[in-house]
C-alpha cells in the first residue's frame, strides 16, 4: 500500500502482475481508496532517463482525455463499484518500456508505480515527488 504525503492522503494499490511483449496489449489496474466518481485518475509513464509523460485521464464523470501520441491505442476505464481504474495500451512498442503510474492528480506525489519493460512488469509501492 501507498501512504501518500499529498494534499489528500489517498491510497493507490495495484492488483495484479503482468508480462508484456512488443505488439501485445499492456493492461494495468489501480485500486484507489477514493471514489472514482468524485475524482479523476491520471496515468503517467516515465521511460528510463527521460521526463515523466502524461498519458491520459478518466474524469469523475467518466469522460476521458488522452495524449495525442497514444490516441487510438489507449483506453482508461474504471469500475465505479470497486474503485478500480484500468489502463490498456495496445500494440505496445519496445520504446514504451517505462515506469507507469496512476495518480489522483496529474502532478501529485501520490502514485502507484508499475515498472514495465519487455521482460514484464513489476509493481511496488512508492512515494514520488515528481
Amino acid at each position: 500500500m501507498l501512504s501518500s504525503t499529498g494534499v489528500k492522503c489517498e491510497q493507490l494499490t495495484q492488483l495484479a502482475s503482468l508480462t508484456v511483449q512488443p505488439g501485445q496489449t499492456l493492461s494495468l489496474n489501480c485500486l484507489v481508496s477514493y471514489s472514482v466518481t468524485s475524482y479523476g485518475t491520471h496515468w503517467i509513464r516515465q521511460p528510463a532517463g527521460k521526463a515523466p509523460e502524461w498519458m491520459g485521464v478518466v474524469w469523475s464523470g467518466g469522460s476521458n482525455d488522452y495524449a495525442t501520441n497514444v490516441q487510438g491505442r489507449i483506453g482508461i476505464t474504471r469500475d465505479t463499484t470497486k474503485n478500480i481504474v484500468y489502463l490498456t495500451l495496445s500494440t505496445i512498442k519496445p520504446e514504451e518500456s517505462a515506469v507507469y503510474y496512476c495518480r489522483l492528480y496529474k502532478n501529485s506525489p501520490q502514485s502507484k508505480r508499475h515498472e514495465c519493460h519487455q521482460q514484464g512488469c513489476t509493481k511496488t509501492s512508492q512515494d514520488l515527488n515528481t
